[in-house]
């Protein structure tokens, strides 16, 4: 076994030499690696209007903190790590927070996990516990802009604007659909250089026409991403050759996108972020004493919460959270397919979707599409609308008798139960086993660390809740570690937002 010191590769890691154009920001990524030798690329967010002024140092500021995300995912790798801006010290405090949790993250989750990429003796690491887990000394410096400082805000954005962080999939959709109906939507869809972009055209060329407050910025993170892997001597060459369900080492990504869609949340005065979560994204384990939160703590309300506070610290007064945090996957679809249809047609639920007569295709075949096939058909839908073929679902539901799917138990039993009852899928040794009902999946359910619902601010729950509820069995709390029916009366509905509490 090897020990954790071992994963210190590079020298140093330096954002630096950041551009500022009105409708263009950009920093250069260098690495300096262990025998002094460097090597550079260039990390762009580009927007189709002006959103930056180099003179304004809001804006700046703002655009130093974009171009820091993808960093954060290397703390485990570098003697240094250099960020050439303009930070306040809100912002630093966030960066060296949120580095040491993705450090953290990262070796219990690609180094003490299972992670093919991963070259021998690096799959072997000693297990240590150590005070604090990024090894990289954070350095902030300010070389291009002395005569800037950051402004004290006091914003007071709209608060029935919602910014949303738009995909093709279903979560994406639906929380466009609900907001469409209830306030004042402003989807951001970011497009990432690389296949990613896939799922996400079905959905963007439908806004385009319909949405006009429909935002495209484009971003290479995607490109550094895969660099950087490029530079690490950990990991197999033939790194791209290889097929699994997870990157070799970024764990900290939803930011690198959401830190994207700030310009636009800033510039039209929206109150509110939302990034579309259902209740298991949110999760806390522990690795031989290590916490972490596997692997998903940029979709967990913890992660909400932190942006909500810096947020607050920074004078703007957005607040980020999800409006699904109560729902299943299978409540989400559920809602999605019945109440919007003209929406679901778009889902492309499949990283693997490919092209084909200028529409974008799920593959029909991986992990992610059965699991779609399976819900669509156990809500009596058919898969068909959004891009799936016959011969698809077929396949589907016969790959769901013999293999399973990747949801938390509750879930999955859930779905099993529903294809066993319906006749969808064949009554077998293994299904049976994999069938029990579980009410709560199709329930709207609460609890204080999953889905409190003082994480939702109070002027949106009523209209919110009042279409939930058209389409959920009943509404559960938690409690005890059981599942406890309760209604959601006007007490429960006016608690305060969970900053007050403070």
């Amino acid at each position: 076994m090897v020990q954790i010191s071992s994963l210190i590769v590079f020298n140093k890691l330096l954002v630096h030499e950041l551009t500022i154009e009105p409708k263009r920001v950009k920093a250069t990524y260098t690495v300096v690696k262990k025998d002094g030798s460097e090597v550079s690329n260039q990390l762009i967010y580009s927007y189709n209007s002006p959103y930056f002024d180099v003179k304004n140092g809001m804006d700046v500021n703002l655009a130093s903190m974009m171009v820091a995300q993808v960093a954060l995912n290397y703390g485990l790798f570098c003697e240094e790590i250099v960020f050439d801006g303009l930070y306040d010290h809100a912002d630093q405090r966030f960066l060296k927070d949120m580095m040491e949790n993705t450090s953290r993250e990262i070796l219990v989750l690609k180094f003490y996990g299972k992670n093919e990429f991963l070259k021998p003796p690096y799959n072997a690491i000693e297990l240590e516990t150590l005070s604090e887990y990024t090894a990289a000394k954070i350095t902030f410096t300010n070389s291009h802009f002395q005569g800037l400082q950051v402004p004290r805000s006091e914003l007071y954005p709209k608060e029935n604007d919602y910014v949303i962080l738009s995909s093709g999939g279903k979560d994406s959709l639906l929380s466009y659909g609900l907001i469409k109906e209830i306030g004042v939507p402003h989807p951001v869809f970011i497009n990432e250089s690389g296949r990613h972009w896939f799922t996400v055209v079905n959905a963007y060329d439908h806004y385009e026409e319909i949405e006009p407050n429909t935002v495209k910025p484009w971003c290479n993170s995607d490109r550094i991403f895969n660099w950087m892997v490029k530079q690490m001597p950990f990991i197999k060459e033939n790194f791209q050759q290889i097929r699994a369900d997870i990157y070799p080492i970024r764990l900290w990504t939803v930011a690198v996108f959401l830190f994207g869609t700030l310009p636009v949340a800033l510039k039209r005065g929206a109150g509110n972020i939302l990034i579309g979560n259902e209740y298991d994204t949110t999760v806390k384990g522990n690795h031989h004493g290590i916490s972490h939160y596997h692997g998903l703590y940029d979709q967990s309300k913890y992660f909400d919460n932190a942006l909500t506070r810096y947020y607050q610290k920074k004078g703007w007064n957005i607040k980020q959270y999800s409006i699904l945090r109560s729902l299943s996957e299978l409540l989400i679809l559920k809602i999605l397919v019945k109440r919007y249809p003209d929406l679901q047609q778009y889902q492309v639920s499949c990283h693997a979707a490919h092209s084909e007569n200028g529409k974008m295709l799920p593959c029909g075949v991986c992990e992610k599409c059965r699991r779609i096939i399976g819900m669509l058909m156990a809500l009596d839908e058919d898969p068909k609308r959004c891009g799936y073929t016959g011969d698809q679902i077929k396949k589907g539901l016969l790959a769901l008798e013999n293999r399973g799917v990747k949801q938390l138990g509750s879930d999955a039993a859930h779905l099993y139960f529903l294809l066993v009852s319906k006749g969808l899928i064949e009554a077998t040794e293994h299904t049976r086993k994999l069938a029990k009902k579980h009410e709560e999946i199709v329930s709207l359910r609460f609890d204080r660390e999953r889905s409190d619902i003082t994480d939702i601010p109070v002027h949106i729950r009523i209209p919110l809740l009042t279409i939930l509820k058209e389409y959920s069995e009943g509404s559960v709390m938690l409690h005890d570690r059981k599942w406890h029916t309760f209604t959601l009366d006007k007490s429960y509905l006016e608690r305060p937002y969970f900053l007050i509490k403070k």
